[in-house]
């Protein structure tokens, strides 16, 4: 990611990026039926270096997105059961005193993972919670004053259940924002659940599924994200996004710039999966709800006529105007 200026994505790289991309894809979809926008965001999260919040009741499939992720490209998967005893050092690691040759040693905890399912993070105590947020922010942990860089590539898969439902904490708004996506399940189709009926009646659906890429594909997907063209009046049509949200009346918090970073990196992803070397308007429209919408705090007048963040975002999408010229 270091060298975007000097690498060049071409047609034929863009058209190997869109294969390898829907061949991880169409792997995941196997055990996750009639989820294809799902799976797909998170793929593009993953590709662009972010993390997902998955929301949504019990049951519907969000640790499966998880698993099937990690199976199809080969990552090693590191899960965090997140109850309300849960402490930060069980998230973190910590320093264990060695008899032997008297000194601490760090053991680190199933952070140090490729990718993290943190599941049910809302369970969790706040300063658990907050445990994630320097390895989210900056891929490494600090414990006892020492720095721990994370592998690369490194990616949150975090689950939780609506707020409503008992024995929840609210996420904070820090928190929040350091989720590039938040995206909900949703039910299945009767001819899904059917499916589903089928074939997921035994444990071992996700044991079944081969890699169909390994870590240094992701690695060099990951690179070519970033040499995807995006022309300035492209750019001009995130922050007008962005303001849009700062400026709106039924919105007390708007978007921060890493909202809107975030979404220039999701754009670049798709782009790049569809086989193009430039972002479209498209792009950055397909992904600015799931991107921007956690991101914002709605006024309680708004709520209270029964708004939500998503119904909101989609009105500003409506609202401002697409450039006319992408060059």
């Amino acid at each position: 990611m270091n060298n975007q200026s000097t690498l060049i994505f071409d047609t034929n790289k863009a058209q190997r990026f869109a294969t390898a991309f829907c061949a991880i894809r169409d792997n995941m979809q196997t055990v996750l039926r009639g989820k294809p926008i799902l799976v797909e965001n998170a793929l593009l999260c993953l590709l662009s270096g972010g993390h997902i919040l998955v929301e949504d009741v019990p049951g519907l499939g969000k640790t499966l997105l998880a698993k099937a992720m990690a199976a199809s490209i080969g990552a090693n998967l590191g899960r965090i059961q997140f109850t309300p005893d849960l402490l930060p050092a069980d998230v973190t690691g910590m320093n264990i005193w060695n008899r032997e040759d008297s000194t601490f040693e760090f053991r680190p905890g199933p952070v140090f993972s490729q990718l993290v399912l943190a599941d049910e993070i809302n369970r969790a105590a706040p300063k658990t919670q907050s445990a994630l947020l320097e390895a989210m922010a900056e891929s490494q942990v600090t414990v006892d004053g020492r720095t721990h860089q994370l592998p690369h590539p490194f990616m949150v898969v975090a689950t939780q259940n609506p707020v409503e439902q008992e024995g929840t904490y609210p996420l904070p708004e820090s928190q929040l924002d350091r989720f590039q996506l938040k995206v909900s399940v949703g039910y299945p189709s009767r001819e899904d659940e059917l499916g589903i009926l089928q074939t997921h009646e035994r444990d071992d659906v996700v044991e079944k599924l081969q890699p169909v890429a390994s870590m240094i594909d992701i690695i060099k997907m990951g690179e070519m994200v970033g040499a995807v063209e995006i022309a300035p009046a492209l750019r001009h049509y995130i922050i007008s996004l962005v303001e849009a949200t700062r400026n709106h009346s039924a919105i007390t918090l708007g978007v921060s710039p890493r909202g809107s970073l975030s979404l220039q990196k999701m754009a670049r992803a798709r782009a790049a999966s569809r086989g193009r070397t430039y972002v479209i308007d498209d792009d950055i429209k397909s992904t600015a709800v799931a991107v921007m919408a956690h991101r914002t705090i709605l006024t309680p007048e708004t709520q209270l006529q029964g708004a939500t963040q998503e119904s909101v975002m989609n009105h500003i999408l409506q609202s401002v105007p697409v450039p006319n010229s992408q060059t």
